[in-house]
């Protein structure tokens, strides 16, 4: 469980992670089951046609979800253990209001993702933890929860770069 990454692992790991579409996806998943492909514009309407099919896309290329025949698209084991991650940070995040008192699940989950990610990385290794005081201090479950997440996951921080289109 004390896997550090490089910067750019943590940095690919985060961008995913706090892609709006796909918290949005996961967590509506999550709270209300499957969904029929055919009705996620429907369910999620503040998302373009483009930001439904990317998230879906890519939460079926990290095995997120699933489609389950008759049924839609589902969580995997793994995307059950990403939603719980994100309720842990966003609870969090509200206990301290934080980035602001009112604010987007997805910003919470992004700030609280941009305060433990320096904590992960390789580089960081000597300097002392930034979350062993004050409010910082209640994020120890979501980084433990984070780096168990990261490291049943691991294509999710050493995923490659996408190659450029010619």
């Amino acid at each position: 469980m004390s896997t550090l990454y490089s910067s750019a692992e943590v940095h690919r790991a985060v961008e995913l992670l706090v892609s709006r579409p796909l918290v949005r996806l996961v967590t509506e998943i999550d709270d209300n089951g499957a969904i029929p492909p055919r009705r996620l514009a429907g369910i999620l309407p503040d998302l373009s046609t483009h930001q439904l099919r990317s998230a879906s896309d890519t939460a079926r290329a990290y095995g997120l979800v699933r489609v389950a025949p008759g049924a839609g698209l589902q969580l995997t084991d793994s995307g059950v253990e990403l939603a719980d991650l994100y309720d842990a940070m966003a609870r969090w995040a509200r206990r301290h209001a934080v980035p602001a008192p009112v604010c987007e699940f997805s910003s919470r989950i992004r700030h609280v993702l941009d305060v433990l990610a320096p904590s992960l990385t390789a580089e960081r290794a000597d300097a002392p933890s930034p979350l062993i005081d004050g409010a910082e201090a209640g994020l120890a479950r979501p980084r433990t929860l984070l780096i168990q997440w990261l490291a049943d996951n691991p294509q999710v921080a050493r995923a490659s770069e996408p190659e450029p289109v010619a």
